[in-house]
């Protein structure tokens, strides 16, 4: 928590001031002084992510009223990654900052620092290393009071390696208010931020120079005024993007007048421009009658024209939403903007559709043949345990909802099926559903394991039905149905009260045919009469709940490894020996029953404790990324390697897709995998990239939210010269036949 202290003087006693005035004046002037300094210090709290440690620093530790103040934003960068300059280079993102000042404050533009030239494979990028200070210069309004003031910026960049991620925070520092016109000056950051000030680019004086295209380069000429030392090597950083080619080598030579020639290449698809404008370094420093430089701002008009041509730029990590709204779509392709209106229909339907999926099905199809037992004749009481199951699985949902925004607002980087991201939350669904398969197949009842639990059922048929709501939700949660996909991209992106009605008409598609089974009771008569086959396909149910724990076993299996599949299964078999011997001693009452299931759950409790660990999280990732590859024919997903193969001019088809995502593997199974559609992607050479994300990956999750998408399967061709083309979530052979004839 930020917080700020203003030091008062105590007033002053008339009986004791006059022997100790020459005393207490300095003593007071020091802890004032001390006190300010300390609330400028206290005033910001470095804010510290996988990578970068952010904070908003301050040249004075004071602000002065009417004066000009200057914050930075400091951002400490982990060895081997770099965040971006205003112009990012070949890809990236420049780090933004947005304001949240009282009123009268006004805050300028970054005063960015020169750029590094940053390779990355055969692309360049402009930005930095280590430390980096962005100056911003305050102006402070006349007339301030002295109450300490709060300065507030959210700060956003992308911090990147072989991978990007989109990181930010919310900084804040709080300031006191000088009591003099001036603030005091040293603030503990005055000396770094002043030498950073002195580093900015100027404008170059002691030099002439000219800019001339010559067909596809630029020959910018320098020639000192008078006497000069070699400047070294010498780089241009444009001002905007798509001017030059940052990966093309600038190359330096001498003419015969003994001026230095840098020769810049021309961005290919460049149409003519009537100056060049931007950042020149020099590695030994240019002479100017101030002394030597490091870095001159540069703005000479390009004589001569430059040549144009169709080179398209692909921006990575991925197209952004306002490409794919203006892109022609293919029969049954999700695309174009949506409305709330729009966005909560294809919620609801894909709640419907919800109902149908394998991992929601058999718990849903059981609750609905309960409806068929003995025991619900009372219609007012049943159909208030529907609208119970409806209020559970609605509140889940929206529950859901507002976890994501939490921690979406927090900096992470989440969509939809967060939660499965997690080996810990798989491995505790695994357990789940292997004890109510168990519980299916007849091993043991609740109300034997907890003798209770059927007279509060009994007691409580509301809160139980609500609690069925709940349980559904949990089930349903890694599943994305047809037409949520869209809804649930539109809705992260829009104000909490607009995402809430979206999940909250997803919530009401999934609970529609259990609420209407109950609502009208004439509706029942289509279920089939009671009798023994309920109990016997109460215990055939309980196959595909086995089938799911396998699913989740394969899904561990892909976010860590082999030996934590092991573990979950030896913790299962532990646990299925533990409530065999719970009701071989309910049943018997021998004590050595009762002993040996306590005795088991402790077993379980300990071989399967280091799945829950949280600590794993780092190594499981690093497995997870050297064996997600998979098949050799998909190329693993950063934003890196898309831009490489769509600059190449390749079509690039992404497959946005995770382990535990039922609907991306039928995909896989039942098109992507088949001969048809791998000869059809080779006949037009196109690039196949997978973007795993069965462990969580900030760099895809950007990707999908600049495709206007929070969840998977996504599926994407980009197209040489076109648009990208979005397809639907579920696919079929004709439809990825479709789009690879719009190439």
């Amino acid at each position: 928590m930020l917080r700020s202290i203003a030091f008062m003087p105590p007033k002053s006693r008339r009986a004791s001031v006059v022997p100790v005035v020459p005393v207490v004046r300095p003593v007071v002037a020091f802890i004032v002084s001390a006190a300010l300094a300390w609330a400028a210090a206290a005033g910001a709290v470095p804010v510290k992510t996988e990578h970068v440690e952010a904070e908003l620093v301050s040249a004075h530790s004071a602000l002065a009223p009417g004066q000009t103040a200057t914050l930075a934003l400091r951002l400490r960068i982990q060895d081997g990654w770099h965040t971006y300059w205003r112009n990012p280079g070949d890809s990236g993102l420049p780090t933004t900052l947005a304001w949240t000042l009282p009123q009268g404050f006004v805050a300028g533009p970054i005063e960015w620092p020169a750029p590094h030239a940053l390779p990355a494979g055969p692309l360049v990028n402009y930005g930095y290393e280590g430390e980096v200070l962005h100056l911003v210069q305050v102006t402070v309004p006349a007339g301030g009071s002295g109450a300490p003031v709060k300065l507030a910026a959210r700060a956003d960049w992308l911090v990147c390696r072989e991978t990007c991620i989109p990181d930010g925070a919310d900084l804040s520092i709080t300031l006191p208010m000088a009591a003099g016109a001036s603030a005091p000056a040293d603030s503990g950051w005055a000396q770094p931020i002043a030498a950073t000030r002195a580093a900015l680019p100027r404008a170059l004086a002691g030099w002439t120079a000219r800019a001339q295209a010559q067909g596809q380069t630029i020959a910018l000429t320098l020639v000192a005024d008078g006497a000069a030392a070699s400047p070294g090597d010498l780089r241009f950083f444009p001002d905007e993007e798509g001017r030059l080619e940052p990966s093309a080598p600038q190359t330096l030579a001498r003419d015969a007048s003994g001026g230095y020639v840098l020769t810049l290449p021309a961005a290919s698809q460049l149409a003519a421009f009537t100056r060049l404008t931007g950042v020149l370094t020099a590695s030994q420093g240019l002479a100017t009658p101030a002394g030597a430089v490091r870095s001159a701002l540069l703005d000479v008009p390009l004589e001569g024209a430059v040549a144009a041509g169709p080179k398209p730029r692909f921006d990575a990590p991925a197209a952004s939403i306002a490409a794919l709204a203006t892109a022609p779509a293919i029969p049954g392709a999700a695309t174009g903007a949506l409305s709330l209106v729009t966005a909560a229909l294809l919620a609801f339907v894909g709640g419907l559709v919800l109902n149908l999926m394998p991992c929601v099905f058999p718990i849903l199809s059981l609750k609905a043949l309960s409806l068929a037992a003995p025991g619900h004749d009372d219609r007012r009481k049943l159909q208030f345990q529907g609208v119970a199951f409806a209020v559970g699985v609605v509140a889940t949902f929206v529950a859901l909802a507002g976890l994501l925004l939490v921690l979406r607002a927090a900096g992470q980087q989440l969509g939809w099926g967060f939660q499965l991201q997690s080996p810990a939350v798989v491995t505790a669904l695994a357990v789940l559903f292997f004890v109510l398969a168990l519980n299916l197949s007849g091993v043991f009842e609740f109300s034997s394991l907890v003798p209770s639990a059927a007279s509060w059922n009994a007691r409580n048929p509301y809160l139980d039905a609500a609690a069925s709501g709940v349980l559904a939700v949990v089930i349903a949660s890694p599943c994305t149905a047809p037409f949520m996909g869209a809804a649930l991209g539109f809705a992260i992106a829009q104000p909490p009260a607009e995402t809430l009605a979206v999940f909250v008409a997803l919530g009401l598609g999934m609970a529609l045919p259990f609420l209407l089974l109950s609502l009208f009771p004439a509706w029942r008569r289509v279920l089939p009469r009671p009798g023994a086959w309920m109990e016997r396909l109460k215990q055939l149910l309980a196959f595909p709940l086995y089938a799911t724990v396998a699913w989740l076993a394969w899904v561990l299996g892909a976010q860590v490894d082999n030996d934590a599949v092991v573990r979950l299964l030896g913790t299962l078999v532990v646990v299925a020996f533990a409530l065999w011997c719970w009701r071989a001693y309910r049943g018997s009452g021998a004590r050595g029953f009762a002993v040996a299931a306590l005795a088991g759950l402790a077993v379980a409790a300990v071989t399967g404790m280091p799945l829950l660990d949280g600590a794993r999280d780092a190594e499981a990732a690093t497995a997870h990324a050297a064996t997600a590859a998979g098949d050799p024919s998909w190329q693993p997903f950063s934003p890196g390697k898309v831009a490489e193969l769509a600059g190449a001019g390749r079509p690039v088809f992404v497959d946005f897709t995770a382990a535990w995502c039922v609907t991306c593997q039928v995909n896989k199974r039942l098109v992507l995998n088949t001969a048809k559609v791998r000869e059809a992607f080779a006949a037009r050479n196109v690039a196949l990239v997978r973007a795993d994300w069965t462990r969580r990956d900030a760099a895809i999750t950007a990707a999908l939210g600049a495709l206007g998408r929070n969840g998977v399967p996504v599926y994407v061709l980009y197209r040489p010269g076109k648009d990208p083309l979005l397809l639907p979530e579920v696919l079929h052979q004709q439809l990825v036949e479709d789009a690879l004839a719009t190439l």
